[in-house]
């Protein structure tokens, strides 16, 4: 029996605890995160803010109580401010203001990502605000009920930025995205997928300013008035800075080795450079199978993975991570993207030769007289090997489905050649004969 020690109970926290109890009950479990709720759902909160969803309540899929009744230990509000790695001893700032020491046998750090917060001046302002956290959410949405809040400036054009803008757009709110990039969704999508996107945005009204860099925030009385690029000032009644994140390695930053980034580097079983201490989720790196080596990629399933594996390791199972693909989407209005592996551009920048190839059709075949909508793909493999490297798809349609196929090609090293050749059912109801997989993959030089 060992008494393992979990900081932070979001996605990555909440998956190790889960598996430790439900698989290794005899372990003591005792578990600090310093929020007042665990397991926010956060790729859900713009649902909840445009209002496509009433309530948050199905965002959060565990609490103290249902942890607590697997048998583990929960303190709530509790910051852990130390970490002695040498002695297994842990100092926490308790919701009271008490201050405690803990010991641990094994300690599992799920300590997740934090806001970029650009160095501008005007950040302080009321109405700039962060969208991360249940907390910030409830706190943007009680802001729209004033009916002064018209104009809305989002910086940043990622994921969370864009689904924001849709969000206030829903709210028949006047909405502006500003990016220092030329595009959105650029870590992800190559060219012809973020102009689908750029598109979808301004077709619904969305003012899109990218190429521009915000250089001040100005207010009037205290509150938010306009933003100000190197190019123009843009009126403002609430801004939403979504520049990024960046990993929580508070705790072990001087002791724990790094990745260049920040994060904490840990093998194929969650494991750091320290005996018995496990990372997992944002604050943590993970294997990139397209790319053959370890990197950073925050999502919420890469997070729920970790930390399964690490909750087995720091048990006493040896397993190891297979490795992830970074697989991802988005659906804004009626459009649909996903994505897994490295863009085209990525490998640009890694000095990778690739090549790709494109193709589009519609999901039935023509003959159907219902609605269907153009499905756009393009296959992204290594110009030598020709193993599949990356995967992007588009449409009105749910295609999304797909794109595990292509996250398992990944991963096994499928090459574009044989994904010719893959058995793909037919059926009038569901696809075509020669469907734009098999398209796309024969047509591939």
């Amino acid at each position: 029996m060992s008494k393992i020690v979990v900081v932070g109970s979001n996605h990555a926290g909440t998956a190790a605890i889960k598996t430790i109890l439900g698989n290794y009950p005899n372990n003591e479990v005792v578990v600090y995160d310093r929020n007042s709720n665990i397991s926010f759902l956060g790729c859900g909160m713009a649902l909840w803010i445009g209002d496509q969803i009433s309530k948050p309540d199905g965002l959060f899929y565990a609490d103290k109580e249902s942890l607590e009744a697997m048998g583990a230990k929960v303190n709530m509000e509790a910051d852990v401010q130390k970490v002695d790695f040498d002695n297994k001893k842990i100092y926490v700032k308790l919701k009271d203001g008490s201050e405690i020491v803990d010991s641990y046998d094994k300690i599992i750090l799920a300590t997740g990502s934090l806001p970029i917060i650009p160095n501008i001046e005007g950040k302080e302002l009321e109405n700039v605000q962060q969208v991360k956290l249940y907390q910030n959410a409830q706190e943007v949405i009680d802001k729209l009920e004033n009916p002064d809040i018209k104009d809305i400036v989002v910086v940043g054009a990622g994921y969370i930025g864009v689904e924001l803008a849709e969000a206030f757009e829903r709210k028949n709110k006047n909405v502006t995205i500003v990016d220092i990039a030329d595009t959105n969704l650029p870590e992800y999508y190559d060219q012809p997928f973020t102009d689908l996107m750029k598109e979808n945005l301004s077709s619904h009204g969305i003012n899109l300013e990218f190429g521009q860099t915000v250089q001040e925030i100005k207010g009037t009385d205290g509150k938010v008035s306009s933003v100000v690029t190197n190019k123009k000032e843009i009126k403002a009644d609430m801004v939403i800075l979504s520049v990024g994140f960046r990993p929580n390695n508070a705790l072990g930053k001087d002791k724990l080795d790094l990745f260049r980034n920040g994060s904490y580097l840990v093998n194929k079983k969650q494991e750091t450079s320290v005996a018995d201490v496990y990372a997992i989720g944002d604050c943590a790196t993970v294997y990139d199978n397209a790319i053959d080596n370890t990197s950073y990629i925050a999502l919420a399933t890469n997070a729920v993975r970790s930390g399964i594996v690490a909750a087995h390791n720091a048990a006493g199972t040896e397993i190891e991570s297979i490795g992830v693909q970074g697989s991802n989407g988005i659906c804004i209005y009626d459009l649909k993207m996903v994505s897994t592996g490295i863009t085209v551009n990525k490998a640009k920048k890694l000095g990778l030769d690739v090549s790709y190839t494109d193709f589009e059709d519609t999901q039935k075949p023509g003959f159907i007289e219902t609605e269907n909508p153009n499905v756009k793909l393009r296959i992204v493999y290594d110009t030598k090997t020709r193993v599949v490297l990356g995967a992007q798809m588009a449409s009105e349609y749910d295609m999304s489905m797909g794109i595990h196929m292509f996250s398992l090609a990944i991963q096994e090293k499928v090459t574009i050649d044989r994904l010719a050749l893959l058995d793909i059912f037919f059926l009038p109801h569901f696809n075509q004969p020669y469907n734009y997989i098999t398209m796309a993959a024969l047509s591939a030089k």
